[in-house]
């Protein structure tokens, strides 16, 4: 039978450790000579610090069991992105899918158109400076080098 150190509360195999009985009929079991000793010269465990009950009043030991947080669920928030509320959103998000394909087709068509109209009032504009460089004889730079650049690599 395994029992405990009335002192150290360490487990005292069987062949191991002494019992001392006082004279009123208690008895206590010590697992050496050392934790004997401690206790007839009247030291309290709590204040031995290699001893359980020490360890249990300052709480060693205890910490990985216990330190286990709760986590939390994180909730779903739906809320408003820059530039569009949240009914705005809802919405869209409601649209059957032929809707909205059609919406986008849409609006890519008028990007086009827009961008068409650019490049014909753009086109008049550039090619009247080009016919102006036609009939000027202007000396040409050699091909390699740019105009006014003097050195190497940099």
């Amino acid at each position: 039978k395994i029992e405990l150190c009335s002192f150290s509360g360490y487990k005292i195999y069987p062949g191991h450790g002494s019992r001392f009985i006082k004279s009123d009929g208690k008895s206590f079991t010590f697992l050496n000579t050392k934790s004997k000793r401690l206790f007839m010269t009247k030291r309290n465990p709590r204040r031995v610090c290699w001893t359980v009950l020490y360890r249990r009043k300052h709480k060693k030991g205890q910490v990985e069991e216990i330190t286990k947080k709760k986590t939390r669920k994180t909730q779903k928030f739906q809320k408003a992105v820059a530039g569009a509320t949240i009914n705005e959103i809802m919405a869209k998000r409601n649209q059957k899918p032929e809707v909205r394909k059609a919406q986008r087709e849409q609006a890519i068509r008028a990007y086009k158109e827009k961008q068409k109209a650019k490049q014909v009032t753009k086109k008049p504009a550039a090619a009247a400076p080009k016919s102006k460089s036609k009939g000027s004889k202007a000396a040409k730079q050699p091909a390699g080098k740019a105009p006014g650049r003097v050195g190497g690599k940099r």
